[in-house]
This record gives structure tokens, C-alpha cells and sequence, in this order.
């Protein structure tokens, strides 16, 4: 049997796939995801797991919570991890650029890469993407296609200011990342 399986969350943005291994999810993909996933040998399915980070993110989407805590597993390089990491970092109903975080990073010189790296982080929303645009305040890239990018700020924005919106009594204020 494949360690990998996945199961679809609908969403104000579509049917979100989501990925988890035994331990972890892997990847939270949009409908029109670029570049598109590929998990060869992934099944249908469901976990507790899953089911656990479903319901976070059917929260989170409502505007019922702000922070995950589900364990979070994002394969890719040592760079990726690292501007992955500080996006986890970047509070609800805020914004940073690409090249704040290079520099957050200690690589003030790589925004482009800060920008590639976003382009290939596979947990969308768990670690928020969605979140860093151009120093102009320009949208720039996101992988769900900017509409989403739009949807995303604005729904952060509009729920920001409500009182009583934080991650349950307890709960890490980041997401928990059980693996780096």
C-alpha cells in the first residue's frame, strides 16, 4: 500500500486536494495548482488525519480560525524549507514582500528565488503564499491563479479585525511542523 493519500475539501475556491502521509500532510493543492502535482501511487481516501485537516481548513475558510495545527510535512529543498518556514511566520491579515523575506531569511539578495520557492510550496494556505507580494504591494504570482491570491487577502482582511478568531485554547500560534 502507498504511504500517500488524499481526498478533496470543497471551498469557496474550488475542490482544494489535500495529501497526507501517515504522519503529516504533504500538499494542499488548487484545482488549477501550477505547476500540478504529482503523487504516483497516492490513493483515494480517508484518515484521521485528514479528516482532522479538513475540518481545519473548512474552519479556517469560514472565517472561524486563524492558525493550523495539523502536522505539516512540505518536501523540497533546504532553501524551499527555509522561506517555507517564514511564511509560517507571517501573521494572519498580513502581508510581507519577496524580498522582506530574503532578507528574514539572511539571503537579501534573493528575492527571485524567494519567489520560486513560493511557487513551488506544496501546502498552500497551511503555510500562507498567499501572503507575500511585490515591494510595489503588486499581487505577483500564486499558483492557485491570482483571483485566489485576491480572494485569500480579502477574506484574511475582512476577518482579521473579529474578536475571539484565534487557534484554540492551547494551541501553537504556528503550524505545528512535526519534520522541520
Amino acid at each position: 500500500m502507498t504511504d500517500l493519500v488524499y481526498t478533496f475539501v470543497p471551498s469557496p475556491l474550488g475542490r482544494l486536494r489535500l495529501v497526507a502521509s501517515a504522519d503529516a500532510v504533504v500538499g494542499l493543492y488548487f484545482p488549477e495548482h501550477k505547476p500540478t502535482p504529482r503523487f504516483p501511487g497516492a490513493v483515494e481516501g480517508r484518515t484521521p488525519l485528514l479528516e482532522r485537516a479538513a475540518g481545519e481548513l473548512d474552519a479556517w475558510l469560514a472565517g472561524q480560525r486563524r492558525d493550523f495545527t495539523v502536522p505539516l510535512d512540505p518536501r523540497g529543498t533546504p532553501f524551499q524549507r527555509r522561506v517555507w518556514a517564514q511564511l509560517a511566520r507571517i501573521p494572519y491579515g498580513e502581508t510581507r514582500s519577496y524580498q522582506a523575506l530574503a532578507q528574514a531569511i539572511d539571503a537579501p539578495g534573493a528575492s527571485r528565488a524567494v519567489g520560486a520557492a513560493n511557487s513551488r510550496n506544496p501546502l498552500s494556505l497551511f503555510l500562507p503564499c498567499h501572503r507575500v507580494v511585490t515591494s510595489s504591494g503588486a499581487l505577483g504570482g500564486y499558483a492557485g491563479g491570482l483571483d485566489a491570491k485576491r480572494w485569500l487577502l480579502a477574506h484574511e482582511r475582512i476577518t482579521a479585525g473579529r474578536p475571539g478568531l484565534a487557534a484554540p485554547r492551547g494551541a501553537p500560534t504556528t503550524p505545528a511542523h512535526s519534520r522541520w
